[in-house]
């Protein structure tokens, strides 16, 4: 077969004439040490703090130390194919995840892959891990109630939008069960919630999503997991992933509320991965910028200036103490950022008292600034009379007998701590906590029998529903309990009590 010399003058012409030359420079370094999650790489010479670096087998990495002849990497992924002397690219890309509408309904990593066996995440929208916290101007006061839908909470320790709130206490005794409550509590809401789980089992990650499934509450939720088999790397940038996703909700004007479930687990984490990166070690062998990590993740929840679009969120961190010890290195830190704290006791808890928390060294910073005036009006003398309950019950168990006044106290002390119990899962709207804690504080449980209110409350909130929703609408609508309201509620629950004498 004979070519057409002219044809194939003029084919290389038009490729000539096409012809672009263009150089691409490529930094690549070489592994000079890795195990146990950790890379040290020589030649990267212009990589950046927090790039993501390539190795072989589509391998990423974080570099983390950058010294001064080698770089410290944290592996996201297995080391057992990386090897001496392996090539390591830059990306020139700081360590990212996706963000978005797409995340929301699902279960996923740090770095958004899908655990759910669900499709790929639908969404190419991208921010960095690690930004940094909106200064004082660009803020506003936390003026916004973030209901819990617990009374104990609601009522004593109120949590706001922009607010950040530690639940802390010892291992098994509801800390996630307080916080999958308050997602189930935001399902009437315009809260999106990003709950990040660090080094739990995975099966306790499916169990947690199938109870928001089964209680319409995944829809809005993006479940964050880095499980206990993962590597230190991405239980280290897992609380960072699910700040992101939520300064992204927040940026665009709306509310988000991030739970990192716990924090103890991440500074375990980053103990870790700093030792092996050789860092000196300070307290309990954590790193000097321990503090420092937690603050620059804690101080990114906000509720932001009316300028910058009002959005907020909310941060959840749970800190896991041992053997109820709070004055630890990491509960104290934790403590100092925060704007308060929820502190559940092992004793109330093995005791039934649910969700068991502990009135005296339960705060909240904001406090009375973001609750409705009615829920003020019922729980105002609510916390001195617990504390006073339990000054009188510890010293009544030396004494042989009682006068009239403490009997009173104590009678009154232990209604208060049924009608503050409540079963898990069931969260109730600002309305039906303020009857329920109505009848309590003002007395009108005094003379039914304390086991029999938990059976009661529930009925008690139904009869009023149905048979004076009138009370009900002008809650909702003034969210304040004058006196008139008060008496027509007064006398509601005075009707029902009459109705279960006669029964």
């Amino acid at each position: 077969m004979r070519v057409n010399s002219e044809n194939l003058i003029s084919a290389l012409r038009q490729q000539l004439t096409h012809y672009e030359h263009k150089l691409q420079v490529e930094e690549v370094g070489s592994v000079v040490e890795v195990g146990d999650g950790i890379a040290r790489v020589d030649g990267l010479r212009g990589v950046m703090s927090q790039e993501i670096v390539e190795f072989p087998g589509e391998i990423m990495g974080i570099a983390l130390n950058l010294e001064e002849e080698t770089v410290g990497c944290i592996l996201l992924g297995p080391d057992e194919e990386i090897q001496e002397g392996d090539k390591v690219r830059r990306t020139e890309r700081i360590a990212e995840t996706k963000v978005g509408e797409g995340l929301f309904g699902r279960v996923i990593t740090p770095l958004a892959e899908p655990l759910d066996n669900g499709p790929p995440i639908a969404t190419e929208q991208t921010r960095p891990l690690e930004v940094k916290a909106p200064g004082v101007t660009e803020r506003q006061p936390v003026t916004e109630p973030l209901y819990t839908g617990l009374k104990a909470i609601d009522a004593m320790t109120p949590i706001g939008r922009g607010q950040r709130e530690l639940i802390i206490g010892d291992r098994q005794i509801g800390k996630t069960a307080l916080a999958i409550d308050t997602i189930i509590n935001q399902r009437d809401s315009d809260v999106r919630c990003i709950y990040v789980a660090i080094g739990q089992k995975l099966s306790t990650v499916r169990r947690i999503a199938t109870i928001l499934h089964q209680h319409d509450a995944l829809q809005y939720t993006c479940i964050v997991a880095a499980g206990a088999s993962d590597p230190a790397a991405l239980l280290y940038i897992a609380p960072f992933a699910g700040c992101t996703i939520g300064e992204y909700e927040r940026e665009a004007g709306r509310h988000a509320l991030v739970i990192y479930d716990d924090l103890s687990k991440h500074a375990r984490a980053y103990r870790e991965l700093s030792l092996l990166l050789r860092r000196p070690p300070g307290r309990e062998a954590y790193p000097g910028d321990i503090f420092n990590l937690h603050s620059r993740l804690l101080e990114r929840a906000c509720k932001l200036s009316d300028q910058r679009g009002s959005g907020s969120l909310t941060a959840l961190p749970i800190v896991e103490t041992q053997e109820g010890d709070y004055s630890a290195y990491i509960p104290t830190n934790v403590i100092s950022i925060t704007d308060g704290q929820i502190y559940l006791e092992p004793e109330l808890f093995h005791e039934g008292v649910r969700p068991a928390i502990n009135v005296g060294l339960s705060v909240s910073r904001v406090g009375g600034a973001v609750q409705p005036r009615m829920m003020r009006q019922v729980s105002g003398q609510l916390r001195t009379d617990l504390a006073s309950y339990r000054e009188y019950e510890s010293f009544t168990r030396f004494a042989s007998e009682l006068d009239e006044r403490t009997r009173q106290i104590l009678a009154h002390g232990q209604r208060m701590v049924e009608v503050l119990k409540q079963r898990q899962y069931g969260p109730m709207s600002s309305v039906d906590q303020t009857i329920a804690l109505f009848g309590g504080t003002r007395g009108h449980w005094d003379d039914i029998g304390p086991e029999r209110i938990g059976e009661l409350e529930p009925k008690l909130i139904d009869f009023i529903h149905q048979q004076y929703p009138e009370i009900i609408q002008k809650l909702e609508s003034t969210e304040e309990l004058d006196d008139e309201t008060a008496q027509e509620l007064a006398a509601a629950i005075e009707e029902f009590k009459e109705a279960l004498r006669k029964q």
